[in-house]
Formats: structure tokens, C-alpha cells, sequence
């Protein structure tokens, strides 16, 4: 038995989601409000011998005991599984594949200690010390509340070498532990001495509230302006987002984040209300920060101080070079595409690169983006504190990530001239290139040659000119298949066939998106498809999912599908899992949601509600007799049914 069964078999679903929603007996089943969204009416349903739950309401999903833990506290699979699997007292492999021993967990767990116990020693410092009262001036002068500095535990580093190294090692952390969370600095001569100094002090968490590491600022006009902790086992800049503990609620009830530069936007924000807003620390956007977001909602507005890609409109902003990428005052716009250059400032840098990620990365990751446009010189938390009204509706009016580039690009050129036309060309021609939706291309191909006034076809022509990313994904020739005869699933599951089949032929790839990840009812089983559908081979596969699930994923490898197979076999047998995994999720749809319904009516409920669920019965219903229909039309398995 593996991990992940041991796990499902010790802990009890109706117990995990008791402690987050009152749940009261409705026949065989359990119901409640919805622990992810507001309402009146219990819509949220546990099913006790399914180990499942469902969620008719907004929601409209279900799934297992990790799937309610990873969208409630808005973990990833591996850390649902390890958290569940420390409650039921189940023992994991580490990531080599030895036992991760009680005090492996214990060493992290020995920095998120260290790390909070800084904090809480600069936040008193900040609240109490003498020394602290430019710090407390600074705070007030931003505006920010007694309350919003103990809501985000602001603090206050003495100006000293060792005052947070006596401290701490008072209450018994080692020397070390302080180095290795990045409170303490080696100098050359072996000697320790505080690393953060005289600074307004910025506690980082992470998703589930654990101090891994700190923003801070000076307070007089050195520079640089801000530092954060270093790479550290806790703190990993290019995987945080601050605030995010105290956004992640918000983002996923309104379903969409708003991701500002730095911490005092965001600290305002959150004081006026605006508590769906994260900081990206000042970094590009990187791969890491936007699947954190994705697991809460893919829709992403972005506000900056300074405009975008140093397009800006004043007469010293944006001025475009004419030299080549690779020279002087070129700047590598995105590390995937090959983009004429901008002479741009340090802050202007920094927003580049933060486009140049989202261009790329928001259409493979699936993502809305949006821009604030905000009014000229304004930086978000001064719009925020003058009208909280006014930044709403800037929010409401926030603009597609390329039309705003489009915007911001023509600003300063005349295109009415060949010349500004050209560059104006030169610009954007290789940014939508990398789109890689032809309906979405041909919009923003059609836009260009519509600005230029150019004819459409002289447009394509230079797109056709336009050297190839030398970063290719790989095509469908070159994904290895497995070719290693391969044992039977003893679980003889109807997910882990499907897997099987698409691991071993990756030329399935191709075939038309018939197969949802809801028909997946394992969460393991619907990680491992998600990630099949992001990458090109097994290895890559692999190294996407958390390593918890790597037995699992051998475990599937291993299975047996058939060794020789004819292309026409190969996509009958994939045509009928898909038709078998879809009747069942439709099945099961129906079947809750009649029990629904004869409850509803049992107990005498409204109307309307039984009216609502009429309708919402429907669907299944429909689906149900076309799969039944097909299958009589087409009893070998061949053919496709119409979604």
C-alpha cells in the first residue's frame, strides 16, 4: 500500500471538513454552507462512504479529502498530503526515497521558529524602543494604523552589530540557526554580526502564515532602499508573494489578485479594504509566483508604481534604441524572446522584465492579466487613501495585458511617419509572436497593421522573417515513449488505464480535449494528468509533480497497457476510458443530485430551490442519454461524443 492510500485510509473526510464547516446529517450524506464562498443555503454536500464532497453552489466542483484541503488552505498536493498525513500519523519517504525522520521536519521547523521569534522581537522594538522613533514617524507619515502595524507586525532593527544575535540566543537558538535563516552575516574573519540594522523590518510569510524571511528599509537616503533576507531552506524570493497569508481568502472569494511592487502598496491597500492584493517583492513575475496564484484564480491585475516596460509617457521615458539585443543599452525584454531594445532606467528594468514574464507565461498558464492604468504620477496607495472609489473603478476598467502595451508603445511615436511606424513594428511584431493561440495572434496582427496603417499581409511577411525562440518546446516526434513491458494495475482503476495509455503513447497528445480533469475523482491521479498536459515527456512530467506522488506516478508507469497496439486500437481503447470516466462523473452528478432533490422535498423546501435544482439536473441527465446514444451508435468504442 502506498503513502498517499495509507493516508486516505486513516483519516476520515467527515472529520477534516467538520473542523472548517458545521456539517448536519441529509439521509446518508452530511451537509453545510459552503465553506468557500458566502450563502444562505447549505449548497456544500459530504459524502461519508465515498470519502467525497461536492459543492452545488457557486463552487460547482467536488473531489477527495486532499482536493478540499489544497483549495481550503491553498496548498499544493504535497503539502496537503504531508499535512494529512502528520494528523493520521502516516510516516512519508523523504524526497531520496529514505524516511523523513521527525527531526528532518524539526530542522525547518527550527528556522520558522527562529524567524518568528525575530519578528515579534522587531515588532516590540518598533512598538517600544526609544530608538525606534524615526522608524514609528515613517510609519505614521504613510498613514498606516496602530492596527494595520500589528496586523503586519511591522518592526524596527536597532542599529547595532549584535543586538538580534544576543537576543535570540538568549532564549536558547543557536548561532547557526540564526546564520542559516539569514538573521546573521559571516564576515571573512569568521566572526557573526546582524545582518538587518537600524531598518524598518518587513515579516515575510508564506500561504499558511510561517515567517520565512524579512522585507526591510532604510530610513535615510543610503542605498540600496530595500534588502530582504538571502536564499535560505524558508525564504526563496522568487517563490513569494507578500501578503499572501492574508490575501489568499480574498483572491479566491473574488476570484482575481492584485499584484502591486512593493510592501507599503500593499500594506495600504489591505487597510482600505483591498485585502486581494499581493507584492511581487519587487522582482520579476517569475513561473513560481504565478502558479501560486493560479491555485487560487486566474485573474491577475497588475499595478506598478512606474509604467510598464519604461513606456512611459513623459519626455524623458522610453526612448527606443535602434541597436540590436546583446549591446550596450539593450535589455533583455523576456528570456524567451528575441525583442528589439529600450534605454531604460533601473525601475524601468524591473517592470520590463516583469512584462516580458507575464507576455510568455500568462497564455501557458492560462491567465487573464490586466493592467491599472493609474492617473499620471499617482502611485497605488496614494490613489487607495484619496478615494477608495476611484481606485475601484480604476480596477474595474483595468486593461488585456497586450492592448495596454499596444497603449503604451505608440505613446511617444509619430505613426504617421515610416520611421515611427517601423519601430513601432520592430516592438511588438516579436512579442506577439510568442502567442501561441492563432485566434489571439490574428487579433493583435490585425490590431498592429490597423495602428501602422499597413496592409495585413506586409505585417505576415515580417512576422515569416522573425527568427525561431531558440527555446522550443519539444515536439510530439521527439517525447519518448515507454517501451518497457509493463505489469498490470492490481487496482485495475479506470483513471490509472487512461493514465497509462497516455504515458505510453504520447502521440494521444494531439487527440481533441475530450478528457476534463474533473472526471479524475483522485487527486493524485488529477495531478499527474495536469502536469501530462503542461509537459512533453515523462521526465519533464515528473519533475512538475511534488515527489510525494512520484511512487504513485512508477506505480502507473509500470502498469501494463499492451505491448503492441495499432494507432486505431490505441485511440478506440483511450476513446472508451474517456467515454466510461465521463459517464461516471455524470452519473454520480445525477445520483447527488437527485438525493438532493428528494430531500429538498422531503423537508418541505422552497420553491424556488427545487425549481433550481430541477434545472441543475439537467445537465447530467442530457449527458447521459447522448454518452448511452452514442454508445449504441458506435458499440466498438470508435468515435468521438460531442462536449
Amino acid at each position: 500500500m502506498s503513502a498517499i492510500d495509507e493516508v486516505k485510509q486513516k483519516i476520515d473526510i467527515v472529520e477534516v471538513i467538520g473542523q472548517y464547516a458545521t456539517l448536519k446529517k441529509a439521509g446518508r450524506n452530511l451537509t453545510a454552507l459552503c465553506p468557500f464562498h458566502s450563502e444562505k443555503h447549505p449548497s456544500f454536500f459530504v459524502y461519508p462512504e465515498q470519502q467525497s464532497w461536492h459543492c452545488f453552489g457557486a463552487c460547482n466542483t467536488g473531489g477527495d479529502v486532499f482536493a478540499f484541503i489544497m483549495k481550503k488552505e491553498g496548498l499544493d498536493f504535497g503539502e496537503a498530503l504531508r499535512q494529512l498525513a502528520l494528523k493520521a500519523g502516516v510516516t512519508l519517504p523523504s524526497f531520496s526515497g529514505r524516511i523523513e525522520t521527525a527531526g528532518k521536519k524539526e530542522e525547518k521547523e527550527e528556522f520558522y521558529q527562529v524567524n518568528e521569534a525575530a519578528a515579534l522581537y522587531f515588532h516590540n522594538l518598533l512598538l517600544n524602543a526609544t530608538a525606534a522613533v524615526k522608524a514609528k514617524s515613517y510609519v505614521e507619515k504613510r498613514g498606516f494604523t496602530a492596527k494595520t502595524i500589528a496586523d503586519f507586525q511591522l518592526g524596527f532593527s536597532l542599529d547595532s552589530w549584535d543586538a538580534i544575535k544576543l537576543y535570540l540566543g538568549e532564549r536558547g537558538h543557536s548561532e547557526e540557526t540564526m546564520l542559516t535563516a539569514g538573521l546573521l552575516i559571516k564576515a571573512e574573519d569568521g566572526r557573526t554580526y546582524d545582518r538587518f540594522r537600524g531598518k524598518l523590518m518587513f515579516p515575510i510569510r508564506d500561504i499558511r502564515g510561517r515567517v520565512t524571511g524579512f522585507g526591510a528599509r532604510v530610513l535615510d537616503d543610503s542605498l540600496p532602499k530595500y534588502v530582504n533576507s538571502p536564499q535560505t531552506p524558508t525564504f526563496d524570493k522568487s517563490g513569494t508573494l507578500y501578503s499572501i497569508d492574508r490575501a489568499a481568502a480574498e483572491i479566491r472569494k473574488q476570484d482575481k489578485a492584485i499584484i502591486m511592487e512593493g510592501y507599503m502598496d500593499v500594506i495600504m491597500a489591505h487597510q482600505n479594504g483591498v485585502t486581494n492584493a499581493v507584492a511581487s517583492m519587487g522582482t520579476a513575475i517569475t513561473e513560481t509566483q504565478l502558479r501560486i496564484l493560479k491555485k487560487l484564480t486566474t485573474n491577475l491585475i497588475l499595478s506598478f508604481d512606474a509604467d510598464l516596460a519604461g513606456l512611459k509617457a513623459s519626455e524623458r521615458g522610453g526612448e527606443i534604441a535602434e541597436k540590436p539585443l546583446g549591446e550596450q543599452t539593450a535589455y533583455r525584454y523576456s528570456r524567451k524572446s528575441n525583442i528589439s531594445s529600450l534605454k531604460l532606467n533601473e525601475a524601468e528594468l524591473r517592470d520590463a522584465e516583469i512584462v516580458g514574464t507575464f507576455i510568455i507565461d500568462e497564455e501557458a498558464l492560462n491567465i487573464d492579466t490586466r493592467v491599472i492604468k493609474l492617473p499620471e504620477g499617482k502611485d497605488p496607495d496614494e490613489v487607495i487613501k484619496e478615494d477608495i472609489n476611484s481606485w475601484n473603478n480604476l480596477v474595474n476598467q483595468a486593461m488585456p495585458l497586450m492592448d495596454y502595451i499596444f497603449e503604451k508603445t505608440a505613446l511617444n511615436l509619430d505613426l504617421t511617419t515610416a520611421k515611427d511606424k517601423s519601430l513601432f513594428v520592430d516592438r511588438l511584431l516579436p512579442i506577439v509572436a510568442e502567442i501561441n493561440d492563432p485566434i489571439r495572434q490574428a487579433h493583435y496582427l490585425q490590431k498592429l497593421a490597423a495602428m501602422v496603417k499597413v496592409d495585413m499581409n506586409t505585417i505576415k511577411a515580417s512576422l515569416s522573417r522573425l527568427k525561431p525562440p531558440q527555446i522550443k518546446r519539444k515536439t510530439l516526434a521527439q517525447r519518448p515513449s515507454v517501451t518497457k513491458p509493463l505489469r498490470p494495475l492490481a487496482s485495475n482503476s479506470r483513471e490509472e488505464y487512461c493514465l497509462a495509455l497516455l504515458l505510453q503513447y504520447p502521440e494521444l497528445k494531439s487527440q481533441p480535449p475530450d478528457l476534463s480533469p474533473e472526471y479524475f475523482e483522485s487527486s493524485e491521479n488529477r495531478e499527474i494528468f495536469n502536469a501530462w498536459q503542461e509537459e512533453s515527456d515523462i521526465l519533464s512530467l515528473r519533475e512538475r509533480i511534488d515527489p510525494a506522488i512520484h511512487e504513485h506516478l512508477d506505480a502507473i508507469i509500470k502498469s501494463v497497457v499492451y505491448k503492441t497496439l495499432s494507432p486505431t486500437d490505441i485511440e478506440r481503447r483511450y476513446t472508451a476510458c474517456i467515454r466510461e470516466l465521463e459517464k461516471r462523473y455524470y452519473q454520480n452528478l445525477e445520483a447527488r443530485r437527485s438525493e438532493i432533490f428528494a430531500q429538498e422535498v422531503e423537508s418541505g423546501g422552497k420553491g424556488a430551490d427545487i425549481v433550481r435544482l430541477q434545472k441543475e439536473g439537467i445537465e447530467p441527465s442530457t449527458k447521459l442519454r447522448e454518452l448511452d446514444a452514442h454508445k449504441k451508435r458506435n458499440p466498438s468504442g470508435t468515435g468521438r461524443t460531442r462536449r
